[in-house]
This record gives C-alpha cells, sequence and structure tokens, in this order.
C-alpha cells in the first residue's frame, strides 16, 4: 500500500502590517519533487481549495513556477484543496508543513490544526515543518498536554533571518524564541541561509527555504524505513 502524506499550506495572505504573503514556493515545490514519486500526496489549509502563494517566492524561485505551479497535477490539487475541517488524519502516515509567514498568522492558533497535529504526533506518525512551517506545531501536545516540542531538538526561521528579511514586525511571534520557551532546543546552521534538518524522533524540522529539499530527503528516509 502506498503510504501518504498531507501538505498543509496556510490560507493567510496578510501579514499584521498588510503586506502580502501566504505559503513559500520552493517549501513546497522541493520537498514535492523528492516525495511525489514514491508517495500519495495531498493538499490541505484552514480554508480549502487555492491556498495563496507569496509572490515574493514566485518572483524568487522562478525554476518551480513551471516545473510545480504550471504542472496540471499540482495544479488539480491546489483547487482541490481539502480543508483541514475534512481531514481524516487515519488516512495518511505523514503530515507536512510548508513555509511562508502565513502559518505563523492562521495555523499557529487555528484550532482544527492545532488537534489535527496533535493526532498526528499522539499516533506516531511523522510530523515535518519547513522554515516558518513549525509555527503551525506551536499548540500540539502529547498525551499529557505538553508541547511536542519540549525537551526536544528543532529548527525553524532564525532570529536573524527574521531580521535580514525586516519582518520582525509582520508576525505576532518569533519563530525560535516561542518554540524555545515551549522547552524546545533551537539549532541553526552555522551561517543564516544555510540549510539546516533535525530529526527528532516522529518531529523533522528545516530550518529555511535552502531546507526544503534537504527535509524532503529526511522525510523519504523516514517513511521508507
Amino acid at each position: 500500500m502506498t503510504k501518504r502524506i498531507l501538505f498543509v499550506f496556510t490560507s493567510a495572505n496578510k501579514t499584521l502590517t498588510g503586506a502580502s504573503t501566504g505559503w513559500y514556493l520552493p517549501e513546497a515545490a522541493h520537498p514535492y519533487y523528492i516525495l511525489a514519486p514514491h508517495f500519495t500526496i495531498d493538499f490541505a489549509s484552514p480554508a480549502g481549495p487555492n491556498p495563496p502563494v507569496d509572490e515574493y517566492s514566485v518572483q524568487t524561485f522562478q525554476d518551480d513556477i513551471g516545473k510545480f505551479l504550471k504542472n496540471p497535477e499540482v495544479q488539480t490539487k491546489l483547487s482541490t484543496t481539502k480543508k483541514l475541517s475534512e481531514v481524516n488524519p487515519d488516512d495518511y502516515d505523514a503530515i507536512f508543513y510548508v513555509g511562508g509567514h502565513g502559518p505563523v498568522l492562521d495555523l499557529a492558533v487555528d484550532p482544527v490544526n492545532i488537534k489535527l497535529a496533535s493526532q498526528f504526533y499522539r499516533t506516531g506518525k511523522l510530523v515535518a515543518a519547513v522554515c516558518h512551517g513549525p509555527a503551525a506545531l506551536v499548540g500540539a501536545t502529547d498525551e499529557s498536554g505538553k508541547s511536542i516540542f519540549a525537551g526536544k531538538a528543532f529548527t525553524g526561521f532564525s532570529n536573524a533571518e527574521e531580521e535580514q528579511v525586516d519582518k520582525v514586525k509582520d508576525i505576532p511571534f518569533l519563530l525560535e524564541d516561542k518554540i524555545s520557551s515551549l522547552g524546545g532546543n533551537y539549532e541553526k546552521a552555522a551561517e543564516p541561509w544555510q540549510p539546516k534538518v533535525v530529526v527528532a524522533g516522529n518531529i523533522i524540522t528545516g530550518q529555511n527555504p535552502a531546507s526544503a529539499h534537504p527535509i524532503g530527503e529526511a522525510i523519504l528516509q523516514a517513511l521508507q524505513k
């Protein structure tokens, strides 16, 4: 039986300052290229179809326009993206949160998402997220009600990277600080913008856009065990 992965996208298209945002193109595209040949992948978001892509990421990663955004299979998945409320976690072996600033704004506080992420984690399924994607997991808890990050190594978009893109004022919290406050042990690449992936039990996190390809590889390895 082919394993199934749920890719979760933000539905937020504006930051706190009103700047446009959404999901970050390579952070969906690069893992998809690695995983799609091996697994069945479905898309979901809080609001369902056509989750908003971050326009800056489209301009910056133009190679992924043709390969991903114009791929007919991907276009169908985006136009038929499920609502998170319609997802049955029993149908999937893994959940993967795509980054972009959007998840910090909606998925972090979405009760449907928090319940879903907690269910995946508690049943021992793979929970993965890249860049700002780990923001979607800040409310997820284990059976005892503790954060899934408590006592675990993790990575995600760093404070330094957030400052360099001048987006601190656009989001309600800094990922590195927030998950550290939940008891997580933050790790990062030696230099900003370099790839970094951390595997901590059934949680896999990636730091930034450069980590999108290697987190795809890490998810592939974990699901092929």
